[in-house]
């Protein structure tokens, strides 16, 4: 469920009259608006207002006429713009960059990067000094109920003022302050609904980040019920949204709950809990015997990490792997085209996707060279990232033809071939994870070097029951993936 547009589709249902029914003793909007524009004048005579340049009248005179408007509307309802709702004129903060100071002695400074969650988020706030707050509040003093608007960066995002809390904001948001005629929370959600987001976007200007003007904000049209209307809708749609985040919070906490069955999927196979043993299964012993008959083969489970079953052995990854790296390629054999060369980073994408985009190649002549005299990358070898993204695994496939970065990417040559998918999958569990993280600390990024890995621990079953393990561990996460696919479309 696409918890988002479900949201907008709320919305557009308010903004057309449809999401709560009319009430014909409801006073009509058109009365609002005159009552307004009345408030106007009386405070511009008080002189404690200013008169626009433009009118409220000229503002809206355009809409209030037009026949063919954006859709119907009921019949108490107008069309109008944000200013004729506003009892001051539409501006923005400050335009001069603060020197900030600290939060003991400072007074907030609210940006366009504070909204974009539709609410001011306090968190990481800037701070400004008393005796710049004092010269900026000259200009504008948000209030409570005022709606903030961002220009810039993510245009488009409203926030409702909540408290009584004294900041400054910056020139990157617009401070719209409704008449106490409209509905504040109601003029917030419609502001932030897809209508007024696709006006704002018709607008904006600059190349990289984006920036919305306050003549084009000005311009913005708007349905306006009747002010007991906008009641009954705003009680709605909280209704509706408070009902959406409970969806969006058992959305959240299943997809947590996913994430730990799989671990869980994986640490029950690593400990030989996930399918049955087979006592007629070849004991792995006799596998590490023709991989090296000199191997010292420890099966005693006091001298293991955790217990395993009879039958397994752990054993270090360099005893049933050739763990090695690749030749030194240099910066200036790097071409356009050619044979794929990848770093960790193509290999992490393709643990993910299984195919990507790669930038980098270097010449089938240089890979033919490397194949003659080195080992290049075979089918069912396994791929492993040891820099950044360190643990991430990919299985070579016959039809595969690329090249690697040295220290980048490890390759375990799988010359013995152990069940490279099993290998993929107990590579991501936790036991693997810790390892592999444990032992690259120490450095500024993290890295796995190949004496590193010969080093990990390795929980080995019979190669049957590795082939068992691989199959159940598929069945169960098909039926993950179709939960986790279902939450996301």
């Amino acid at each position: 469920m696409d918890t988002k547009k479900l949201r907008q589709k709320i919305l557009d249902l308010a903004i057309r009259g449809k999401l709560v029914p009319q009430d014909p003793n409801d006073e009509p909007a058109s009365v609002l608006l005159e009552r307004i524009k009345e408030e106007k004048e009386r405070l511009i005579k008080e002189g404690k207002i200013k008169r626009s340049k433009r009118t409220a009248s000229s503002d809206t005179y355009h809409y209030r006429q037009l026949e063919c408007v954006p859709f119907e509307i009921p019949n108490s309802w107008v069309w109008t713009t944000l200013p004729e709702l506003c009892l001051i004129p539409i501006t923005d903060g400050t335009h001069q960059t603060p020197t900030y100071t600290d939060k003991e002695n400072g007074i907030p400074f609210v940006s366009s990067k504070d909204v974009t969650s539709q609410r001011i988020s306090w968190d990481n706030i800037k701070y400004i000094t008393k005796e710049l707050h004092e010269n900026l509040h000259k200009r504008i003093a948000p209030q409570k109920d005022d709606i903030l608007l961002a220009k810039n960066g993510t245009t488009g995002v409203a926030a409702i003022v909540e408290d009584t809390r004294i900041f400054d904001i910056y020139v990157t948001l617009a401070v719209i302050r409704p008449s106490k005629s409209i509905c504040p929370q109601y003029l917030h959600r419609i502001i932030n609904s897809s209508f007024c987001k696709n006006q704002f976007n018709s607008h904006l200007t600059g190349i990289g980040l984006p920036n919305l003007h306050l003549v084009d904000i000005k311009k913005t049209i708007i349905p306006i019920p009747p002010y007991a209307e906008q009641l009954r809708i705003l009680k709605e749609i909280n209704k509706w949204f408070s009902l959406i985040d409970i969806l969006e919070q058992g959305k959240a906490d299943l997809q947590i709950t996913l994430k730990l069955a799989k671990n869980k999927i994986l640490d029950l196979a690593i400990h030989g809990k996930l399918v049955p043993q087979n006592p007629n299964d070849e004991p792995v012993s006799e596998l590490l015997k023709r991989i090296n008959s000199k191997a010292e083969i420890t099966s005693d489970n006091e001298h293991y990490p955790f217990e395993v079953p009879s039958g397994w052995i752990m054993v270090n990854m360099g005893t049933i792997f050739n763990i090695v790296s690749a030749r030194r390629v240099l910066k200036s054999d790097w071409k356009q085209c050619g044979i794929p060369f990848y770093r960790a980073r193509e290999i992490a994408k393709l643990s993910l996707w299984g195919a990507v985009e790669n930038e980098l190649f270097i010449s089938e002549g240089h890979y033919n060279s490397l194949k003659e005299r080195y080992q290049v990358p075979k089918a069912s070898d396994i791929m492993l990232s040891a820099v950044g993204t360190i643990g991430k695994c990919y299985i070579v496939k016959e039809s595969d033809k690329f090249y690697y970065k040295d220290a980048s990417v490890l390759c375990l040559c799988n010359d013995y071939q152990i069940n490279p998918e099993y290998i993929n999958y107990i590579m991501g569990s936790d036991f693997m994870m810790k390892q592999m993280y444990d032992n690259s600390k120490g450095t500024t990024v993290d890295t796995i070097t190949i004496e590193k890995a010969k080093l990990y621990n390795i929980p080995l079953p019979p190669l049957a029951e590795q082939q068992r393990i691989v199959a159940k561990i598929k069945e169960i996460l098909s039926i993950l993936d179709s939960v986790q696919n279902s939450l996301e479309a």
